[in-house]
């Protein structure tokens, strides 16, 4: 198997850097590509200076999606692993990503950890039944494709700033691809982060890629509604709460209701509009084959 890493970063070069001393100790072997975009604290020179990162990409878009698709251009690997910037593979990491490839597995994700005092916390596997598929959901830090089924996904979707992961997921799953949970590929954080640095947490978004994601592939149906709506009468609880606490403001509550249904219906609709470009089971106008301007600048040491 020859693997290749895409680790997207974004003003992280101290959490890259050990994340990348990691990767080199447990995967040397490794085809390692750092998509950097677009960083303001030296984090290309730091990349530059190592001889264990064989491409840099350089691009302008704050987008995690946008960057993941970046490095899928470049990686040679027949399988290609996303790795977040600020994770440290750990020991049995590149053994159990053999050991399930080798096995047949198209799709394979672990744990995330997070150091805590007196020791670490850690995750289980995510599955949902959606309509009529059953979606295996998976964290875009820490998962290993098949090339050929990255190709078949076309990537990831660039309209989400949030939640391509998930998207993904729901993707894999109409195409009745099977994502396998192996505990032992797990990978470390010490702080909390956005997702590849990039991604972006404000609720107007949260809601508009949720809506998106499942009307563009479910369509509009009762199941996408019940979904949405419990999602944010959840968030409106939790809020609401907070007002009565003293931890929020009733403006506040309101200005966070007022985003919640803007996203949703800004969602909903690009996920028809989306749904309608893409009829088929990839589910993807947005992936990897709609452009070829993703990268500023490439530093390649496998052409040197």
């Amino acid at each position: 198997m020859e693997l290749s890493v895409v680790v997207p970063t974004l003003n992280g070069r101290d959490r890259l850097a050990a994340s990348l001393d990691a990767l080199a100790d447990v995967a040397p072997d490794a085809e390692v590509i750092v998509v950097n975009g677009p960083s303001a604290d030296g984090t290309t020179g730091m990349v530059r200076e190592r001889d264990d990162v064989d491409v840099l990409v350089e691009i302008a878009a704050r987008n995690v999606n946008v960057a993941r698709n970046a490095g899928l251009e470049v990686a040679d690997g027949d399988a290609v692993a996303f790795l977040g910037y600020d994770h440290r593979v750990e020991s049995g990491w590149r053994d159990t990503v053999a050991a399930a490839v080798g096995e047949g597995a198209e799709v394979v994700t672990g744990p995330l950890r997070r150091t805590v005092k007196g020791g670490a916390t850690s995750e289980g596997p995510e599955r949902r039944r959606i309509a009529d598929r059953e979606v295996s959901y998976f964290n875009g830090r820490n998962v290993v494709f098949d090339r050929d089924v990255l190709a078949d996904l076309d990537g990831f979707d660039e309209y989400l700033r949030t939640g391509g992961a998930r998207d993904a997921a729901h993707r894999l799953a109409g195409m009745d691809v099977q994502v396998e949970w192996r505990p032992e590929m797990a990978a470390r954080r010490r702080s909390e982060a956005t997702d590849g640095g990039i991604e972006t947490r404000d609720l107007g978004w949260k809601y508009r890629a949720l809506a998106y994601r499942l009307v563009k592939n479910y369509g509009v149906r009762p199941t996408v509604v019940r979904r949405t709506l419990r999602h944010a009468c959840g968030d409106a609880a939790g809020t609401f709460r907070d007002v009565l606490g003293g931890d929020a403001t009733p403006t506040g509550w309101v200005g966070n209701g007022r985003d919640v249904a803007a996203g949703i219906a800004a969602g909903a609709s690009d996920g028809l509009i989306a749904r309608a470009k893409d009829r088929s089971s990839t589910r993807n106008p947005n992936g990897v084959s709609a452009r070829a301007d993703r990268a500023v600048a490439r530093y390649d040491r496998r052409t040197e």
